[in-house]
This record gives C-alpha cells, structure tokens and sequence, in this order.
C-alpha cells in the first residue's frame, strides 16, 4: 500500500504557488496549504488518468504532454487546455533552440577552447530564456 503523502503535490510548491497570487502581506494556514495541496493532488490524478485510458485505448505506455491537453479538454477544461497547449509548444520550442545550441557548439572539435567559452554563453543564454515565464493565468477563466 502506497502511503497517501506520496501521492500528493509537495507542499511547499503549494505554498509558493498560493503566495505569488496573494498580496504580499497576506498569511496562508497550514489548514488552507493542506487543503490546496489535497485538490490540487486530486485534479492531477482525475486528468492524469484520463490521459492514462486514453494512451491504454491507443496501446500506448506513455503519457505526453499532448494526451494531458486532450484530457484537459475532454473534460471541460477548454481554457486550461489551451493554455497548457500554448506553453507545451513554448517548452517544445525552447527545448529545440537549446538543443541546436549545444549541437552548434560541439560541431567545432578543432576549436576545443573556444567551445567552452560557447557552451558556457550558451547556457547563460538558456537559462534567460526559461520558458517556465509563462503566465497560465493570461487566458484561464476567461470566457471567449
């Protein structure tokens, strides 16, 4: 049997989640932590698992990001959907642009030095580049 704190979000990603929308000054229980971190746990499962019976239905073992979206959607979360379509495709698109990156600098084998130098710009560059900027909230709850 699976211990039920494995199964849930961490809580400290809850509270950190909660604050960023909250006024600077505001205090968050330990109850109100608990109980976002129930239901937020709660919802991961119930679109995670239609994701699940839809890659099963398709014999397939893995669920990607694509099948969440269509879970999120077939279940009525259009809005969250679209929203996690357009940061999947951002994600996808800052993962290719890092990758050609990193190919870019290990192509030169002659300039060994110099691709240190690269590769260490490089990750720099990658790292202002986070797609994790993205802001869920833009279209979520809005109605078309």
């Amino acid at each position: 049997m699976v211990d039920e704190h494995v199964k849930l979000v961490p809580i400290a990603n809850v509270g950190r989640i909660m604050k960023q929308i909250l006024p600077p000054t505001a205090k968050i229980s330990k109850e109100a932590k608990e109980t976002m971190q129930e239901c937020a746990s709660e919802f991961i499962s119930f679109v995670t698992g239609e994701a699940s019976d839809k890659c099963h239905k398709e014999n397939r073992r893995t669920v990607n990001g694509d099948d969440i979206c269509w879970a999120l959607s077939s279940l009525g979360f259009d809005n969250y959907a679209e929203a996690m379509l357009r940061y999947l495709y951002k994600l996808r698109d800052f993962e290719r642009q890092r990758a050609a990156n990193h190919n870019k600098g290990s192509n030169n084998v002659d300039d060994e030095e110099d691709n240190t130098d690269d590769e260490e710009a490089a990750t720099e560059s990658d790292q202002k580049q986070v797609p994790l900027e993205f802001n869920v909230m833009e279209r979520v709850g809005r109605s078309n």
